[in-house]
């Protein structure tokens, strides 16, 4: 890992975002690329209200944090960058750009103060990003590092592509992954094939000398299940592939993965199909 692009709107929520972006860098060597994009002329403004002294201001508050924050980073660079535009979109194109191995980005959830601009985008950030995205809250205490994560698996081929990067992950902070089979129907060709990827995962964590433990269950209402597994599991991190393409056997289709974004209190890791193609 050697770039990581954080969204910055200077709410609290953006801010801690940036300070988790540290903790993970400095793990892993790796370059912090801020970047603040002024939506006036968009249609999806949550801050409305911005002028050119506002917007003086930002510059002004940018070399202000950059100045605060560069000597927490260890070993990598910390650059900033104002954009005018989509938020989403200028965050991909920039993440592109730099070749991100990750993107960091705060939110408040559907139910919370839309402070700025970072909760109203997260889901978008998440959709349109060339590269797997963390969403975080501004409550999540990451203090003590990353020392549990679950990790969903169903049906679809794709689910085993989270595997290495959520692997590296796991080596940097030295967590347990928590192999969590969901079987969302009765039908046994579907149930088979989720055993069959949850055997993959184990032999591939014993290959990298990652410890896990592995359930199955057929849950109600899947999303609620996972949070509340990962609330009773002390996790740090929930690791989602999204975007799925395919058969209704699909966990993680766009509106699961949006619920879990929007309503989890720990950190979501994101990966899309095609965003860990293009990395390979």
């Amino acid at each position: 890992m050697k770039n990581i692009v954080v969204a910055i709107d200077f709410s609290k929520g953006s801010i801690h975002a940036l300070n988790y972006a540290i903790d993970v860098a400095n793990r892993a060597g790796a370059n912090i690329h801020m970047i603040w994009v002024d939506n006036i002329s968009t249609e999806e403004i949550v801050y409305s209200h911005f002028t050119n002294e506002d917007r003086l201001e930002h510059k002004k508050n940018f070399q202000k944090l950059s100045k605060k924050i560069t000597p927490k980073l260890k070993d990598g660079k910390l650059q900033h960058y104002l954009r005018k535009g989509k938020v989403h979109l200028e965050i991909s194109k920039l993440a592109a750009q730099k070749n991100a191995d990750l993107i960091i980005a705060g939110t408040h959830g559907i139910t919370g103060f839309e402070e700025y601009w970072i909760g109203s985008n997260a889901y978008r950030i998440v959709t349109y990003a060339p590269c797997p995205v963390i969403t975080l809250r501004q409550d999540f205490n990451f203090k003590n590092g990353i020392r549990n994560i679950v990790f969903p698996v169903d049906s679809t081929i794709e689910t085993k592509q989270k595997l290495p990067f959520t692997v590296e992950f796991a080596k940097m902070f030295d967590a347990s992954i928590h192999l969590l089979g969901l079987y969302s129907t009765s039908l046994k060709t579907v149930q088979k094939r989720i055993d069959t990827h949850l055997e993959h995962a184990a032999n591939y964590l014993k290959e990298n000398n990652v410890s896990f433990i592995e359930e199955r269950t057929k849950p109600d209402n899947i999303t609620r299940f996972i949070r509340e597994y990962a609330k009773n599991q002390k996790a740090e991190l929930i690791t989602i592939m999204t975007e799925q393409e395919g058969t209704k056997a699909n966990v993680f289709l766009g509106p699961n993965a949006e619920q879990l974004i929007s309503h989890s209190h720990i950190p979501i890791l994101s990966l899309r199909p095609k965003s860990i193609s293009n990395k390979n």
